[in-house]
């Protein structure tokens, strides 16, 4: 008989989950199956389980994408490095597998591509692990989609600044890390209780989104640092128009980037010699595996090791495992800030 496992299953668009024993997958080529320890959750996970966007090929389905566990078994000619029970870091994701459930993360085992698992140091725990895979993904495409290599290292002399709206969001707080450690003058909206924690990360000024003088705030601010401010990150949603106000100040008669990480209307704002592009990996998938490779076990794996990249925002622990999933997904959809809710599984 075929091993089975736990796993929280979307049996129709709208859920709830129901937990229930599936077959345990065997790895193929360029797999590793990996026994889940913790998994993190993301707004994309209640869009999927509640109208089903992004769209499920079919149902019943496994979603999730944020895993910490440790390497089950490897697929024939996999040489990672990674031994059997190393402690890992991985995205387990049905996006890129047409929607194949044996890689949604709410499951006790789920396959990964080496591509995207990465070694979870021993001084973090399971859940401070499972906090980094999307929004890490999702923060540093941003800055290739727009052209910046993560391997850019600006000087102070460079004076090369950015705005990252949004900045206390998972996806946020990855994206002023990666900011500061590309050696921009980073600066960012938050609420006000999040301001010294976006410093912490390494904001160079933080702003209150919610000040009706925000945007003269940002551009006095850049003029008084002596900053080119041209390339900006909308990570939440209403921010494209007020970032186009800021960069109509700053950027001068230089050309602007904006990398705009929720859906991209049509019609959204524009602004004259400003690109504004939709945060998204390549479609092809060489190109895209080669991406995650440089984020995962390039840009994430070095941060880890050198200890200049750090689980954010701050975690919040649901109890119940996969049968807490509904409880705890529903908390996430309610709002909270500056958290990002994990579940021991």
């Amino acid at each position: 008989m075929a091993p089975t496992h736990a796993a929280a299953i979307l049996p129709q668009k709208g859920g709830p989950f129901i937990v229930e024993d599936r077959n345990t997958p065997e790895p193929g080529p360029n797999e590793l199956l990996i026994e889940v320890k913790a998994v993190a959750l993301n707004p994309v996970d209640y869009y999927q389980r509640d109208v089903g966007l992004p769209p499920i090929p079919s149902y019943p389905t496994v979603i999730g994408s944020d895993v910490a566990g440790v390497v089950a078994k490897a697929g024939p000619g996999v040489s990672t490095g990674l031994a059997l029970a190393t402690r890992v870091i991985a995205f387990a994701s049905g996006f890129y597998h047409n929607g194949s459930p044996d890689y949604g993360s709410f499951q006790k085992y789920v396959l990964a591509q080496p591509e995207g698992v990465v070694v979870l140091p021993d001084h973090l725990s399971f859940e401070q692990g499972a906090v980094f895979p999307l929004a890490v993904l999702t923060a540093l495409t941003a800055w290739t989609t727009i052209g910046i290599s993560l391997d850019t290292q600006y000087t102070p002399q460079d004076k090369q600044a950015v705005l990252i709206w949004g900045g206390a969001s998972s996806v946020g707080t990855f994206a002023v890390q990666s900011a500061k450690l590309l050696g921009f003058t980073v600066y960012v909206t938050a609420s006000s209780q999040n301001h010294e924690y976006m410093k912490q990360l390494g904001a160079h000024a933080v702003f209150d989104y919610k000040d009706g003088d925000v945007v003269s705030q940002i551009v006095y601010q850049a003029q008084k640092d002596g900053v080119k401010l041209n390339t900006a990150h909308c990570v939440v949603k209403e921010s494209l128009q007020p970032t186009l106000d800021v960069l109509k100040e700053t950027k001068g008669s230089a050309p602007a980037m904006v990398a705009h990480s929720p859906v991209l209307p049509q019609d959204h704002p524009t602004l004259d010699n400003t690109t504004v592009l939709f945060n998204c990996p390549s479609a092809d998938k060489a190109a895209r595996d080669k991406h995650i490779d440089q984020c995962f076990n390039g840009w994430l794996g070095k941060g880890l090791r050198s200890n200049t990249v750090v689980p954010s925002p701050f975690i919040q622990v649901e109890a119940g495992g996969l049968e807490g999933l509904n409880s705890a997904l529903d908390k996430l959809k309610a709002g909270v800030s500056s958290t990002k809710i994990v579940v021991s599984i």
